[in-house]
């Protein structure tokens, strides 16, 4: 009697355990179909599980690299929509200069000229004190206020730092984000050290009354405003080789992605087509197996001996 006992105990609990397994079997086949991934926990498969999260974290990386980029790349476009201003101010500093080294213009006339130019001086401070994208200095390096201020005589000097500051691109890539203002504004003439606003301001004032001979000041300056244009374009070129550089950047970013990304679909995503046929298979390995053991629960020894 307890040899039966035994027997018909055992019995039960292997059709139990069994039909368990399959049942959860079924439900982990269904939870990967619902969520698209083959882990529910890292126990399921430590290593790929290992493999993912370092996927993840590059992932994450390269949002943070990415952002970065975009900031640089809106400060140098700023930088170089500006500096294309400062072009157009000295084209115009330019043309009243040669309009004022005419000998036949009379002084009250140069000095209306004169004005028009520390109108432009007063644009070219306000021009270099402008902000970026996040409302810092744009050609003041890492100064916290305005780089430019003018002295008791009205000339412009620069209080920023000597260089624009570093952004990582990752992958130990970085780029400059932007200019400071001396970078373009200053230059050279006849090995002179000088800077476009002190150029301009110089010119407006020989203008109004600070020359003996304002015409002949008005020829010497347009060699210097030829110089400040040639160092505002070298600026120009300077920042577009940085932008094609984080263009360049970025590119081998996106590539990354994909590669992690298939990476991250081959080893953790969910195979829907092998996924579904494992829980059809599944699903009727388990109908049969209860199926079968209702039908064997319910015999009896008695019944085989009638």
């Amino acid at each position: 009697m307890t040899m039966i006992s035994n027997s018909t105990s055992a019995f039960y609990e292997r059709a139990s355990l069994g039909i368990g397994d399959l049942r959860r079997r079924a439900e982990e086949l269904q939870a990967q179909l619902g969520s698209g991934e083959k882990l529910s926990r890292s126990s399921d498969n430590p290593v790929v599980a290992s493999r993912l999260r370092v996927l993840s974290r590059s992932d994450q990386l390269s949002g943070i690299n990415q952002a970065n980029a975009d900031r640089a790349s809106a400060d140098l476009t700023l930088a170089d929509d500006a500096l294309s201003s400062f072009g157009d101010y000295v084209t115009r500093a330019k043309e009243l200069a040669l309009q004022a080294s005419n000998g036949t213009l009379t002084n009250a006339q140069r000095a209306g000229i004169g004005t028009e130019l520390a109108q432009i001086h007063g644009n070219l401070v306000a021009l270099a004190n402008s902000r970026d994208s996040a409302g810092h200095s744009l050609f003041g390096g890492e100064i916290a206020g305005q780089p430019y201020s003018l002295d008791a005589s009205g000339n412009a000097v620069y209080a920023g730092t000597a260089s624009a500051g570093e952004i990582s691109l990752g992958e130990g890539q970085t780029v400059s984000r932007g200019l400071t203002g001396p970078e373009f504004l200053n230059f050279s003439v006849a090995g002179s050290p000088t800077d476009l606003m002190a150029v301009v301001k110089g010119l407006a004032d020989a203008l109004q009354g600070g020359s003996a001979d304002p015409a002949a000041s008005a020829r010497d300056a347009l060699g210097a405003l030829d110089a400040g244009f040639d160092a505002i374009t070298t600026g120009q070129t300077l920042i577009g080789a940085r932008l094609s550089w984080i263009d360049l950047t970025t590119a081998h970013r996106e590539n990354l992605g994909e590669l992690r990304s298939e990476e991250e679909t081959t080893i953790g995503a969910t195979d829907i087509a092998s996924t579904m046929a494992q829980l059809q298979q599944t699903m009727l390995v388990l109908e049969a197996s209860q199926a079968s053991f209702a039908r064997l629960s319910s015999l009896s020894l008695f019944s085989v001996l009638q």
